[in-house]
Parts: structure tokens; sequence; C-alpha cells
């Protein structure tokens, strides 16, 4: 068996799919776009992904079968400096929980909430 990362693919849940996505593409400075959902149920704006790559792919999804919030599970973005982002998130309508901190040797880390109520981090090793 081939090894791999543990995470394959994440979903972050939202209430208002256009509110979210306007928020992630200004905050993040990427552009988000449609893809389907296979079961039919859910609509889906994904982030640039390319599965051939290092990392997991993702996308926001609002799906009767699941809802946003602050829970158990957070998604890291990466980022040159997350300073930058850190920057854009209050004006994109989400709330810095945590200030730009140093995880030691492993960079730095920003811990944010978006407009939908979901935490989320940028890190960066700068």
């Amino acid at each position: 068996m081939t090894k791999m990362n543990a995470v394959g693919w994440f979903d972050i849940y939202v209430d208002e799919l256009d509110r979210a996505v306007s928020f992630y593409e200004t905050v993040l400075g990427c552009k988000l776009e449609p893809i389907g959902d296979p079961t039919g149920e859910s609509q889906m704006m994904s982030f640039p992904t390319d599965m051939s790559a290092y990392g997991a792919g993702g996308a926001l999804t609002k799906s009767a079968h699941a809802s946003p919030g602050v829970g158990g599970t957070i998604v890291y973005f990466s980022a040159e400096d997350c300073a930058v982002e850190d920057a854009r998130v209050s004006a994109a309508g989400g709330q810095i929980i945590r200030p730009k901190f140093s995880i030691g040797e492993f960079g730095w880390v920003t811990l944010c909430q978006d407009t939908e109520g979901n935490m989320f981090g940028i890190s960066s090793m700068k």
C-alpha cells in the first residue's frame, strides 16, 4: 500500500455560500471555482487545487447534512507570511481569534473565524 498524507480533502461547511466565497477569496487572495457534488445534495466552491501536488484540496460546502461553527477541527491554510492574510480578515467580515504567534521551529500561525462562524488557521514559515 502506498503511504499517503492523513488528509486528502476538506469541506468547510457554510450557511451563506456567496458570503463565504467572498470572505475566503478576499482573505486568501485566490479565486474559488464551482465543482459538482457527486451526490447532488450540496453546493460546493473549490479552493485552487492540484490533486497531484503536496497537501489537500478542499471546498466551501453548503449541505443539509452539516453546519458551520467552532468545533474540534481546524483547517490551516498555507501562506508566505500569515500576517498578510491576517490583515485582511476583519475587513472581509471575519474575526481574528489569536493574532500571529510563533509555533517555534514550525513557523507562525494566526487563528481566525470566518463569516459563517468556522474557526480556521493560517500558517507560514515567516
